[in-house]
């Protein structure tokens, strides 16, 4: 059922209209140095600030006392990149308000990361998200988690948006990418993550002006906000609730509603460059209050991406586009508006730019700030923990700086690339849903050991790779345009992990697709649910041929009770009744016995300690007892 539907496509363009391009102003320029320069002041402020006394747990993690709204819009700024910006907008243009129905999944994909990883993460007192795997299972499974999140995030540091906004706007290509690499490299490296975080609260506010500019200039040209809606709705734009639960078709309610919950999951949830911000809270409320607060503020983003996107089919409805307009990449649509309407109007064309330059530093600067987390914490410390604090923080910037200029590399790399060789780097990008599934694995199932968390982890990266490649080698077989329903080939704004993967999906045909084909159509809003599923099928299964957590030890503050949680809402007599019990109450066990984190990063040796091997007489208890966690998710 479905009302509203998209009937029209945008107007056709008109032979006859020629491409004039306005030139950037003086003032134009004016406004995009200022960007730069300010987010540099910011970083080189908190470098300054307090030289020589600096620590690796400030430079890492801002010595654990930011407050809730800092976080809370970097938070937001990591995942409103410049692919978010030109992203929504075009998709409503061509396919309506449909994808709007993705903020129905914001609600539960930040509730459960406040409640559930947010405390489990926060009271082990963690650094990088992946010592987490060791605590829980061991160095093997940290490792090759860290390992697949480098991958991920390598794999995305192209700046492929960059090139096509500079291609519109005039700007130039190197001189855009040099500048933006050396300012992000300089205060990401010098600043730590505290320049990072106050950089990001700043480009979001700029990031914010320069859309609500777009919004108001345009609305005004087109005959306000009312008419917008009424041509939108004239001509089919104005989508409904789309219930087929079909997960082959691209969007519909439930693809955007629930598999959209799995998509924050693996950003919220799990990702180093979120949960590093979660864990430089003041408090564990203060961390909760801020995955809280980004809540609101992602439902205005979409809102006025959603707002944009219909101002611009209103506009191009009266003035319709010319051909080289129209024959453009999906993700220039909206530049291209923006200098269409903001002509004339020196300083604004210059914001918006600042706007997607805003974006781009705080989706790099985050990439780099958990990259030289995670690779100092999880692949450094690890083997050299006598490192002097002077040394590690000497190291931890190196890293960083390391990293910008890998992410410069990449970029040319990228830009000297076919597309499909520039699709194959992409399918790294999709590992986030089997890094999901490999938490959930050990979070929620006391069972899963560490054969099974690699085994698992391997599975769906198989399976992400597999979904991938495919969805190349099909959409380059298929001579077909997309159908509006399914196929795209532009990037959505998503987050780390699916942002890329949707350059992937394959162009549907008129006539269904079957066999592989048909699988390789299956949405990209469910490729993190099926991958992380994957992962905690494959593991339950290994781990339970391998013997389960029998003969190992067992840290219970790595596990999070699911179903006795549950249980304990349900009215007190019920529970004496059922004689629910929780896991962490009933089978209280000295943390003492297991490895700690000391404040040198390191997992703390507890070989001199009698280790007590949990098996599974530990959640056995009287037939009536609901000691489920074996079985929960």
């Amino acid at each position: 059922m479905s009302v509203g539907v998209s009937t029209s496509a945008p107007v056709s363009p008109t032979s006859g209209t020629s491409v004039s391009m306005p030139a950037f102003s003086l003032v134009d320029y004016v406004v995009f140095v200022l960007l730069l320069v300010l987010s540099l002041a910011i970083g080189l402020y908190h470098a300054c600030r307090g030289w020589g006394r600096h620590t690796v747990g400030e430079l890492l993690m801002a010595n654990r006392k930011m407050g809730c709204l800092p976080v809370a819009l970097s938070l937001l700024a990591t995942f409103q990149s410049a692919v978010a910006i030109l992203g929504v907008p075009s998709e409503i243009y061509r396919f309506g308000t449909q994808y709007w129905f993705l903020g129905c999944c914001y609600f539960l994909g930040l509730l459960i990361p406040a409640h559930i990883f947010i405390p489990v993460f926060y009271r082990l007192h963690l650094t990088s998200a992946y010592e987490y795997l060791e605590l829980r299972f061991n160095k093997t499974v940290r490792v090759c988690g860290t390992v697949t999140f480098i991958f991920q995030m390598v794999s995305r540091m192209r700046n492929k948006n960059v090139a096509s906004m500079l291609t519109v706007t005039g700007f130039d290509l190197w001189l855009s990418v040099l500048a933006l690499g050396i300012v992000c490299t300089i205060y990401t490296a010098l600043g730590g993550l505290k320049a990072v975080i106050w950089t990001d609260v700043f480009q979001t506010v700029v990031m914010f002006l320069g859309q609500l500019a777009v919004i108001t200039v345009g609305s005004a040209k087109v005959g306000g906000l009312g008419h917008v809606w009424a041509v939108a709705s004239q001509h089919g734009r104005i989508s409904g609730f789309e219930l087929n639960p079909d997960p082959f078709v691209r969007h519909t309610f439930w693809t955007l509603a629930i598999g959209g919950v799995f998509m924050m999951l693996s950003l919220y949830g799990v990702n180093q460059a979120q949960v590093q911000r979660y864990l430089s809270s003041r408090t564990e409320k203060a961390a909760m209050l801020s995955c809280y607060a980004v809540f609101p503020f992602q439902q205005v983003s979409l809102c006025v991406g959603s707002l944009i996107g219909l101002v611009m089919f209103t506009y191009y409805q009266e003035y319709p586009m010319s051909i080289q307009q129209a024959q453009a990449a999906p993700d220039q649509f909206v530049l291209y508006f923006v200098m269409d309407i903001l002509k004339g109007l020196p300083g604004l064309p210059g914001l918006f730019i600042a706007c997607l330059f805003s974006g781009s530093l705080s989706t790099i600067s985050s990439a780099f700030n958990s990259l030289a987390t995670v690779t100092m914490e999880d692949l450094i410390r690890p083997w050299f923990p006598e490192f002097s604090e002077a040394r590690a923080i000497m190291l931890s910037r190196g890293l960083a700086f390391g990293y910008g200029l890998l992410c410069l590399g990449m970029a040319y790399i990228s830009s000297q690339m076919g597309p499909v060789l520039q699709a194959a780097i992409s399918i790294f990008g999709m590992v986030g849903g089997p890094l999901l599934g490999l938490f959930c694995l050990g979070m929620f199932f006391p069972c899963a050991n560490p054969p099974g968390a690699i085994v698992g982890l391997l599975s769906g990266l198989v399976m992400a790779f597999w979904i991938g490649i495919g969805s190349i080698v099909t959409s380059m077989g298929s001579s077909m345009p997309p159908s509006s329903t399914n196929g795209s080939n532009f990037s959505l704004p998503t987050n780390l992990t699916v942002a890329t993967a949707t350059t992937l999906m394959p162009l549907t045909t008129v006539s269904k697709p079957t066999g592989l084909r048909r699988f390789y159509s299956l949405s990209y809003l469910w490729y993190s649910a099926h991958n992380s599923t994957t992962v905690i099928v494959v593991g339950l299964i290994v781990s339970l041929l391998t013997g389960r957590m029998r003969g190992r030890s067992l840290n219970p503050a790595t596990i999070y009770p699911v179903l006795p949680k549950l249980l304990a809402l349900l009215p007190l007599s019920w529970q004496k009744r059922l004689h629910c019990r929780s896991y962490g109450q009933d089978h209280l066990v000295d943390t003492g016995v297991f490895p700690e984190k000391p404040r040198n990063g390191v997992l703390g040796d507890s070989r001199d300690k009698e280790p007590m091997a949990l098996d599974d007489t530990a959640y056995q208890g009287s037939s009536s007892t609901c000691i489920l966690q074996e079985t929960s998710l």
